[in-house]
């Protein structure tokens, strides 16, 4: 696995754009927030030309201005890591016009963002053995002020820190919208994770724990990271970009742990989506699971809830599941290092993911 640079003190951050453009509020003024703060940091700035742009569909531009704009970026010597502008809708569509061979034989340089651009973090790490992070678009970066989860991933960006941990609460309605551009998380949710564990009981069924009422509980495992947004790795599934059986080869003596959060997807995708993955063979030599709080949360539709979506495929593989993390759309997230290999630690409803940059 390669390991790109850390972010030094006057190192220069691009801002690329291959899912939506920053070109609409409260997005807009949220972008250029971040750009004051981050210069108020030290670094100097280098935007692609598609940061400001909203011309395409469902991303900023055309899907070939968009893959020249992340291919000459990645590429360059002019910026020592790349933000993503934000999320989006069809971002599928650029990596057709990315040009993975240089960025291969490229100095590797981490690549930042969520959602939409699962389609870069986890080929970053698939398909190039690069390490990428899966963590806020720049606009986030914006807010006034910086929740702490801001301040753990720029540090994650900078070295200066190799683990993370949950949160305490959670944000289950946002409050930013076009006249709010800048306010904080609405932190107004306890976070507590429910966990499954192999160990069964005598009437065979797994131990389900939740996290705050188990507070000696210890479930610890290790290995290689890999995931992302379910919505956008199912849509990679089995098409040229999919190397997820060679992946596992390359990494089979580590172990796997996947790190899976979703978007617009109901609980029944979901639970189509984990189907899909398990029986396309994505889910050989894993190790655990961590499962970030869906934005369907709380939702049950004909007896089928979030859990029972994606834990009643998962038993099989008998390793630890972990659910409603700090991962995904329902902020605050944990910066989830793509590729690099983690040691997972969880006391009761305290979780710390830390980083080997091995």
């Amino acid at each position: 696995m390669k390991y790109p640079k850390f972010l030094t003190k006057n190192g220069t951050i691009g801002f690329v754009a291959p899912s939506f453009g920053c070109n609409t509020e409260p997005y807009k003024t949220a972008f250029d927030s971040s750009l004051e703060k981050f210069k108020k940091l030290g670094h100097e700035l280098d935007l692609g030309p598609n940061c400001y742009e909203g011309c395409g569909i469902g991303i900023s531009n055309t899907p070939e201005a968009c893959g020249k704009e992340l291919t000459e970026y990645y590429c360059s010597a002019d910026n020592d890591v790349l933000i993503s502008v934000g999320g989006g809708e069809m971002m599928c569509e650029t990596m057709s016009n990315v040009d993975f061979e240089a960025i291969k034989a490229a100095e590797p340089k981490w690549y930042m963002g969520y959602s939409d651009n699962t389609n870069m973090t986890f080929l970053l790490t698939t398909l190039c053995d690069t390490a990428a992070i899966y963590g806020p678009c720049a606009q986030t970066f914006g807010m006034e002020p910086w929740d702490e989860s801001l301040q753990d991933t720029y540090d994650i960006l900078c070295g200066k820190k190799s683990s993370v941990s949950g949160y305490t609460l959670w944000e289950r309605e946002s409050l930013k919208d076009k006249e709010h551009p800048l306010v904080p998380y609405n932190l107004t949710e306890e976070r507590n994770s429910r966990i499954y564990l192999p160990e069964r009981n005598v009437k065979e069924e797994w131990n389900v724990l939740w996290g705050k009422e188990n507070p000696e509980l210890e479930v610890k495992m290790e290995g290689r990271l890999v995931g992302g947004c379910m919505d956008c790795l199912v849509n990679l599934l089995g098409t040229k970009f999919d190397d997820v059986k060679g992946f596992n080869e390359r990494y089979k003596e580590d172990g796997i742990i996947w790190f899976i959060e979703s978007c617009d997807l109901n609980v029944m995708a979901i639970r189509r989506a984990v189907w899909q993955m398990k029986n396309a063979g994505w889910f050989e030599y894993v190790k655990g699971f961590l499962i970030g709080r869906p934005l369907c949360f709380g939702q049950d539709i004909m007896g089928l809830d979030h859990y029972n979506a994606v834990v009643d495929l998962l038993k099989e593989y008998d390793v630890p599941i972990i659910m409603d993390l700090d991962i995904g759309h329902l902020a605050p997230m944990m910066a989830m290092v793509s590729g690099a290999y983690a040691k997972v630690d969880v006391k009761g409803n305290d979780i710390t993911v830390s980083y080997t940059w091995k």
